[in-house]
């Protein structure tokens, strides 16, 4: 299925995400400016084997580039890298190339600018950020991204189960005879039975 309208994603990007936002919108521009760069136009058909991306922010523009692109976590297509920016790099598997596309800053004042009438100020970039050009609304630099055949779509690795807690751990992520939470890498601290 080849690329669709801006209008069209965007309709898709908010049935998605639950609500519209200027992030939606913005993260809907980022993926199709994204793919454009790399000469990807059918993302979700013919192409979809060929794209990994990387974004480095868990906002509503994640979400929007997911539906453009037809990368999902579940896939092993997304790959969240909690950086804090509002950016995203697009990855051709076949040709090695790869764009990283950030999110100007100053967009905001431009869509501040453009639209000086509309309040709240969301409503001002959710009209910018629909028509602004992409030069306005975006930097890209070519990158090289080396993603390890274990962190490939479709990759099929061994299993061990952690020496201490039993879990299964899947794709290499173990450290030794340790799953990584068992070697102190935990997010979460268990509290007990009940609690």
């Amino acid at each position: 299925m080849p690329l669709l309208t801006l209008d069209e994603y965007i309709d898709l990007a908010e049935r998605a995400h639950g609500h519209l936002c200027a992030g939606q919108i913005l993260g809907v521009r980022m993926g199709i400016y994204g793919l454009s760069l790399l000469g990807l136009d059918d993302p979700r058909g013919a192409h979809r084997k060929r794209l990994v991306t990387y974004v480095e922010i868990d906002r509503c523009a994640t979400d929007a580039i997911g539906v453009v692109t037809g990368c999902r976590l579940g896939k092993r297509a997304l790959k969240f890298l909690d950086f804090g920016k509002m950016a995203a790099t697009f990855c051709d598997l076949e040709t090695g190339r790869a764009v990283r596309v950030v999110a100007l800053e100053t967009s905001k004042a431009r869509a501040a600018e453009c639209y000086p009438d509309l309040s709240p100020v969301s409503r001002q970039q959710m009209a910018a950020y629909r028509e602004l050009p992409d030069a306005e609304l975006f930097s890209h630099e070519w990158v090289r991204v080396r993603i390890g055949a274990d962190d490939l779509p479709g990759y099929k690795g061994e299993r061990v189960f952690c020496a201490q807690c039993g879990e299964r751990v899947n794709f290499n992520r173990h450290l030794g005879e340790l799953c990584r939470a068992c070697a102190g890498a935990r997010y979460y601290e268990p509290v007990g039975a009940g609690h």
